[in-house]
């Protein structure tokens, strides 16, 4: 059972936090030409080295065992997690980091319509994509909370990032006419917040 919780809830949270995203827009996009399976595999090939890396990051700093260090690092996870998702609700023109955005997206886009490996193209997207981005962010966090559960950890991101952009490229139109991009991206936010302030309220009064 702390093997399958750190998976669970690592699984859980990725998963909602991928969809509606970006990257996974960009994998919507390779689904019209290319099989599945090759699509998937590299999903799964970049979140291993993207997410992998915040987990064992996380990880590392968790080690760190002065009460003070512990608390505050903490804290500072958690009022991330909040500002994160009060962060997206901004308009865009008041986001300092909008340019920024746009140049990873333009540099997906570029690498996207080159003829490479379709694995090969998706796992690199994935892995530039997901630099500093929300599910990233968590895996990070998830990191630091779990930090003796890093296998757990990374196969739940792992299947948690593979499961979201299934369900997407399977049930993209379907859901689409349902819920558009913005209503998918204010659950995810509003989840993000939710977590930010569990989390503040359980470091401060615990």
């Amino acid at each position: 059972m702390e093997l399958i919780y750190p998976f669970l809830i690592t699984f859980t949270l990725v998963f909602f936090s991928e969809l509606g995203d970006k990257t996974q827009l960009f994998v919507l996009s390779f689904s019209q030409k290319n099989k599945i399976t090759n699509i998937l595999l590299g999903v799964a090939i970049g979140t291993f080295f993207s997410h992998g890396f915040a987990i064992l990051f996380g990880s590392k700093v968790a080690y760190f065992s002065h009460p003070a260090f512990q608390f505050y690092l903490k804290l500072f996870t958690y009022c991330s997690f909040l500002l994160f998702g009060l962060w997206e609700f901004l308009p865009k023109k008041l986001k300092n980091n909008e340019i920024a955005s746009s140049c990873k997206s333009n540099f997906l886009q570029k690498f996207s319509s080159r003829k490479l490996n379709c694995v090969f193209m998706v796992a690199i997207c994935i892995l530039v994509g997901e630099l500093g981005d929300k599910t990233f962010l968590a895996s990070l966090s998830l990191g630091f909370e779990y930090p003796y559960f890093k296998l757990p950890l990374i196969l739940g991101s792992v299947c948690g990032m593979v499961s979201s952009n299934f369900i997407a490229i399977f049930c993209g139109k379907l859901i689409g006419h349902y819920l558009k991009q913005e209503s998918i991206e204010l659950f995810s936010n509003i989840t993000f917040i939710v977590l930010g302030l569990l989390g503040i309220i359980h470091v401060l009064f615990s």
